[in-house]
């Protein structure tokens, strides 16, 4: 045999943590059970044997003093509680195959299971999203068959024990290694751990005991919604299997611009252009609301880049559609690039009038400055 430190790939000095890994990781490498290349159950014995002669402080120290010859009888095999987490190693190797989790699975396959939960992506109007609808979706999913309720075998028929398993939906191999004996615990591979085979199967749904449909829905979509909204059906996703409870559908709202009106949050945002003398004198004038056509009061004096308000003409918002928004209007000046002739001529007798009112006022200021005494 091999030199152990050689045999395991480590120095003279190994610590015992470093040893621990070396030897995990090429039993993992040549265990019979994962590597099937001649030569590997034997490397794999020899690896345990110089683990185990190296691993106890007392066989080590005869070991490096004398060599193999020192260690007499003391080095048979390991057992259990002195591997330095071997059963660990075989936790890892058996991982899927056995265990509470493996059994879990397995009860969870035998009894009903709940049907998958569906998702359906719905594009609506602005306004629709807004003030709410009814709209009517088709869907795919699966339902309970109506033939075999669900059981998946002909009427008249039921689902048998397997007879690989015996009904239990697990089969179980025994594996020889050096450090004894061990059972593999696998899900039954005919039956894929229900315990039960359908002989004689439902020609309508093909023994599966649910069939893909398209159903008709009516969905009540309320006012307030928004891109990102999810809507929940409950139970009307796809159909559990072995009765089972249904899962549910989720509808996933997408919300259509608008070209002129802007949506943030339960607020509505728009623009509006007047003229240079509407902005001066005022006018009432008329605007795009999501309720329509609306009146709005531009006062005079109103300055370019503000913003006026329509309150409560904004969007409900969602779970209260009493409480609703506002409508922020901003105001754009148009200023005209040519004017008539008659324009010009009242817009030099405004502007003149404008600066001789303001000479008087500043002439009255200073009469009024340098009368006082000093």
């Amino acid at each position: 045999m091999a030199d152990f430190y050689q045999l395991l790939g480590v120095s003279r000095d190994v610590d015992s943590d470093t040893l621990k890994r070396a030897y995990r990781k090429l039993a993992r490498q040549y265990h019979p059970d994962i590597n099937k290349e001649p030569g590997a159950e034997e490397k794999f014995k020899e690896i345990g044997r110089a683990y185990e002669v190296l691993a106890n402080p007392d066989t080590r120290a005869r070991y490096d003093q004398f060599g193999e010859a020192g260690l007499g009888g003391a080095a048979g095999m390991p057992d259990m509680g002195d591997m330095g987490g071997f059963a660990d190693l075989f936790e890892t190797f058996f991982n899927g195959f056995g265990g509470q989790s493996g059994q879990g699975g397995r009860s969870q396959r035998r009894g009903p299971q709940q049907g998958d939960d569906l998702r359906y992506d719905l594009n609506i109007d602005f306004k629709s999203a807004i003030f709410g609808e009814q709209r009517e979706i088709k869907i795919p999913h699966l339902e309970t068959c109506n033939s075999c309720k669900g059981s998946g075998a002909r009427q008249g028929t039921g689902p048998t024990n397997c007879p690989t398993c015996g009904g239990a939906g697990q089969v179980r191999r025994a594996t020889r290694t050096p450090f004894g004996n061990f059972t593999q615990v696998a899900d039954c591979p005919n039956c894929n751990g229900s315990g039960q085979i359908i002989a004689d199967p439902c020609p309508n749904c093909g023994g599966n005991g649910v069939k893909q449909v398209r159903k008709k829905l009516r969905l009540n979509i309320p006012s307030g919604v928004d891109t990102g909204t999810k809507l929940r059906v409950a139970g009307e996703g796809n159909a559990g299997l072995k009765g089972g409870p249904s899962g549910d559908l989720y509808v996933f709202i997408k919300v259509k611009k608008d070209p002129k009106l802007k949506r943030e949050g339960i607020n509505i945002f728009s623009e509006v252009s007047i003229s240079y003398l509407q902005a001066i004198l005022g006018d009432n004038i008329e605007i795009e609301t999501v309720d329509g056509k609306e009146n709005l009061n531009v006062p005079s004096g109103t300055q370019p880049n503000s913003a006026l308000i329509l309150e409560n003409k904004g969007v409900p918002r969602l779970g209260n559609p009493v409480a609703r928004g506002n409508h922020e209007v901003l105001i754009k000046v148009k200023l005209p690039t040519r004017i008539t002739s008659e324009e010009k001529k009242l817009l030099e007798g405004l502007a003149s009038h404008y600066s001789s009112q303001n000479e008087n006022v500043n002439s009255g200021l200073f009469s009024k400055f340098f009368s006082k005494d000093p």
